[in-house]
């Protein structure tokens, strides 16, 4: 055992123990779930309704509220204690941000926002702008799930939904300043007249940023749902714009060099999902989503006299248009199957201009689309103490040609309080455009087949509701095969270089999770991921990147979370989130040399009191956040430093919620 590891179990350790003490003291007949631990229903994992307790899935929802009272403002801190996820910022708040769900690469999950696919052609997904504005829940997948989603769903799903006016009328106004010259404000609307229902928000952030001098960062951007609820039809369209630039002075060994050079990312979403009921045995559903993402970088001569370094400019947009059509047909009273057809769009183009000292620039254009056409079906029941999931989708991409997925898992409820699952699928992702298709750097590979992974997992949860409790353990393993590698080329290719099916890997491990509240003011929770990767094939060796026998880079061994909620007083909330994360590879690619980088733990601290008079009709919260309280050194890739201590002050006014 490493000397580390004491600080990664002790603590997610000692909140299960306590939790499971309070649960087996109470000597009681188990009943229904209370307060937040009431059921939750999602809908990610099987596209229906259902209660988490009859989905064979591993499954974590984070929600809205809990993030909107600790002060969560982007999208990688509230995921960044969901088990079996590792986030990977590359330096200060705007920089890259990269999602390891169990070990695949950063390209392997699918995220989605009220349905709309979110990623770059090809899996790569920069979570650095993603905000929580106006979020309701984000459901997180854990588990292939290409059956439903198609590519990039290799190990496992997030999705984002943005609130509604489900829930009648409400409004917020919500300000705040601290370190950093760091200022947020946001705000919201919401309403429900008869069957319409309606929901408005908007954001803007900035931050001067940690680095000495060219690091501000700004964010801004809006939501909205529009929706009808009839007795037997819905109707809901949903949108969400961002708008962000972030200066960044770093080169890639991380040092602060540069003055002048920054990113622009707009992207903008709309989704349109639709359903009728024809009987109480038929339901049709429609959903039709369009994702339009432009990004632009720029590093020009920081000076007249500055004309020996390389400066580089690009602009690109990426459009994905999709719709799929679906009947979900409840053949048995417990049973229901879908039966579904997809078509999607993807396109891209993209220009930029590079030099190198005092040498001409050189110039690119690439333009290129695919389409895709898939078909799916999927069979969802229970059969006594049996809940079950069958699927199966064939896609077929005029790119890359055709691919079959399938997936089956069952949930078996042993016992009142205890349920045991297990699923097994396969799923792809698909190559990137530049992987595919030449471009003015390197030679397209058309014979590129998707990346592929079989995955397989078991699991246990045990409820212990007379102390309002709960804890889960799943084991977990993946093979993934025919990852594609760069390969440089030589004279006869005038050096341009192409992508090759060449690498295969493997990862396992298991994520524990624990749940309860320990007295009536208390709530407290705890994770701990295991986890274990090895490269199998290190074909060309991806730059250093994979080495065979050796562990895939940037996935810790270990990590653990631990939260706390205590509420001594209906005006007062105090929260504590503690994020611990492993010693892990990297590659030092200065010195061309691998490394293991420093264990770290990050300790956030939030607090909220009520006011007891109101502010023009509104309720008013004085809020405190502190990120990173122990000014604790993190770094989470080789180089880029995360920023140190974060104090954020402000107040909340709200009505109706």
């Amino acid at each position: 055992m490493s000397p580390e590891m004491p600080r990664f179990v002790l603590a997610p350790a000692a909140a299960v123990v306590l939790l499971l003490s309070t649960a087996a003291a109470a000597q009681q007949p188990a009943a229904a779930d209370t307060g937040s631990l009431l059921p939750q229903v999602v809908v990610t994992a099987t596209r229906l309704p259902r209660e988490v307790g009859r989905v064979p899935a591993t499954v974590t929802v984070v929600s809205g509220a809990v993030l909107r009272a600790r002060g969560v403002v982007r999208l990688a801190d509230a995921l960044a204690g969901v088990p079996g996820l590792t986030l990977v910022g590359s330096g200060s708040t705007g920089a890259q941000t990269s999602l390891f769900m169990r070990g695949a690469n950063s390209n392997a999950v699918k995220v989605l926002v009220d349905g709309v696919a979110i990623n770059a052609p090809g899996g790569a997904v920069d979570l650095a702008h993603l905000t929580t504005d106006n979020v309701d829940r984000i459901e997180i997948v854990r588990g292939p799930a290409s059956v439903l989603y198609g590519s990039d769903a290799v190990a496992g799903v997030v999705q984002i939904f943005t609130r509604d006016g489900l829930r009648g009328r409400r409004a917020s106004l919500a300000a705040r300043g601290g370190s950093f010259g760091s200022t947020d404000i946001e705000g919201s609307l919401a309403g429900m007249d008869g069957p319409v229902h309606w929901s408005i928000g908007g954001h803007g952030r900035r931050t001067d940023g940690a680095l000495a001098f060219n690091n501000a960062y700004r964010n801004r951007g809006g939501s909205g749902v529009l929706g009808v609820v009839g007795d037997d039809a819905d109707f809901r369209l949903s949108t969400r714009l961002t708008d962000a630039r972030f200066h960044y002075p770093t080169d890639g060994s991380g040092a602060v060099v540069d003055s002048n050079s920054a990113r622009d990312e707009r992207r903008w979403t709309v989704a349109l999902d639709a359903g009728r009921r024809w009987t109480p045995r038929l339901e049709t559903r429609a959903l039709v989503t369009f994702g339009d993402v432009e990004a632009e970088s720029t590093n020009l001569p920081d000076s007249p006299g500055d004309t020996a370094g390389f400066y580089s400019s690009d602009a690109s947009r990426i459009v994905r248009r999709a719709a799929d059509v679906r009947a979900n047909v409840r053949v048995a009273n417990d049973a229901v199957l879908t039966l579904g057809g997809e078509w999607s769009r993807q396109r891209i183009s993209s220009e930029g201009e590079s030099r190198f000292g005092s040498f001409p620039p050189a110039t690119s254009r690439f333009r290129e689309h695919r389409d895709n056409v898939a078909a799916f079906a999927q069979l969802v029941g229970d059969a006594g103490r049996l809940s079950f999931v069958l699927g199966a989708r064939i896609d077929d991409n005029d790119a890359f040609g055709r691919f079959n997925t399938a997936r089956a898992a069952l949930s078996w409820q042993v016992a009142t309080a205890t349920r045991l699952r297990a699923a097994v699928g396969n799923a792809f992702k698909e190559p990137s455009f530049e992987e595919t298709f030449s471009t003015s750097y390197s030679m397209g590979n058309h014979a590129l087949e998707p990346e592929r992974t079989v995955s397989a997992e078991v699991g246990v949860e045990q409820r212990f509701v007379t102390g309002d409790a709960r804890v889960s353990a799943t084991v977990f393993g993946q093979r993934f095969r025919d990852l594609i590698q760069f390969v440089g080329g030589d004279a006869s290719t005038n050096f341009l270089g192409t992508n090759q099916n060449l690498a295969a890997a493997r990862a396992w491990g298991v994520e524990v999770e624990a749940r309860g509240r320990p007295a009536a003011t208390v709530e407290v929770g705890a994770a701990l991921t295991l986890l274990a990767t090895r490269v199998d094939d290190a074909g060309n060796g991806a730059f250093g990147t994979f080495v065979d026998g050796e562990r895939l880079l940037r996935r810790p061994a270990r990590s653990a979370h631990v939260d706390a909620t205590w509420t001594p007083h209906d005006r007062i909330r105090f929260d504590v989130v503690a994020l611990l994360t492993g010693r892990r590879d990297d590659h030092d690619f200065v010195a061309d040399r691998r490394i293991e980088l420093d264990a770290f733990e990050r300790v956030d601290f939030s607090g909220s009191y009520s006011l007891p008079a109101r502010i023009l009709a509104f309720d008013a919260d004085l809020t405190l956040r502190v990120e990173n309280a122990f000014d604790t050194r993190i770094e989470p890739v080789k180089g880029f430093r995360a920023p140190g201590r974060t104090l954020l002050a402000g107040i909340r006014l709200y009505h109706g919620g």
